[in-house]
């Protein structure tokens, strides 16, 4: 499943804000001006957010930048670092902004079966598949991170391997902190944020003792005492050991698979 996507031509935005108190500077878009010098004019963004927590999906945000014309926008950092009053006022800004952004998902169900890394390569694919869908081609992609979990498997198996109609065959450069330094990566993190605890915040209604409204699926004391006590949802990872192998070892059904996180 991925959001609708959002296409724009590159706008005038204010100045890049100077670096924030405590020294952490602000992104730019320093290094992806660096592939200018490629030929290369659309550059993809990327980044996962949900990677880490018990309950919910994983959610792979894309802003795609015109290297040609893009300036700066102020305000934007990893999604980490901002309030989440912050990154819901960024997130409209974040999509104007961008020549054409998406966010995709893969669900707890799909991260059980598939995997974590694949479940990544669904959310990321079905991200990108929006992307091209607006009419936007990106000649490269910039992933936060050190691993290139978003291209195409090597070798693929009907065991573990998702169908997927479109794939991302750009050249993917991955750098670690990309988040931090990069603003297209950046923008990237906000928008995914932003559209998961969303759709967290729907699921706490359906679910209201596992406090999915502040802890968004992560694993807080709060969130893993009422683990302990009412046992998983039908949106928790089961196939993760959950409380460190304690439902495990009571013999909750479905919680027999390895650790995957």
């Amino acid at each position: 499943m991925s959001s609708a996507v959002q296409s724009s031509p590159a706008s005038s935005a204010r100045p890049a804000r100077k670096p924030a108190a405590g020294g952490t500077k602000a992104p730019t878009l320093r290094h992806e001006r660096t592939f200018k010098a490629q030929g290369i004019r659309f550059l993809a963004g990327v980044d996962e957010v949900g990677r880490g927590a018990l309950a919910g999906p994983v959610s792979v945000g894309i802003a795609v930048v015109d290297l040609e014309r893009q300036k700066p926008l102020a305000g934007v950092r990893d999604s980490k670092l901002l309030s989440p009053a912050e990154r819901e006022r960024l997130d409209p800004l974040v999509r104007r902004w961008s020549v054409a952004s998406a966010v995709g998902h893969a669900s707890a169900g799909e991260i059980d079966s598939l995997g974590i890394i694949a479940a990544l390569r669904l959310a990321g694919n079905r991200a990108w598949s929006s992307i091209l869908g607006s009419g936007i081609v990106p000649e490269a992609v910039l992933l936060d991170g050190s691993h290139n979990w978003l291209s195409p498997a090597g070798q693929l198996s009907l065991f573990d391997q998702p169908v997927l109609e479109t794939v991302c065959e750009a050249p993917v450069h991955t750098k670690v902190k990309a988040d931090m330094q990069c603003l297209s990566v950046a923008a990237a993190s906000v928008i995914a944020k932003v559209e998961r605890d969303r759709m967290m915040r729907d699921l706490h209604t359906e679910f209201p003792d596992y406090g999915w409204d502040v802890n968004k699926g992560y694993a807080t004391a709060a969130h893993r005492n009422v683990l302990r006590a009412a046992g998983p949802t039908p949106y928790h990872r089961v196939s993760w050991r959950l409380l460190g192998g304690e439902l495990q070892d009571a013999g909750v059904p479905g919680l027999e698979g390895p650790s995957d996180d």
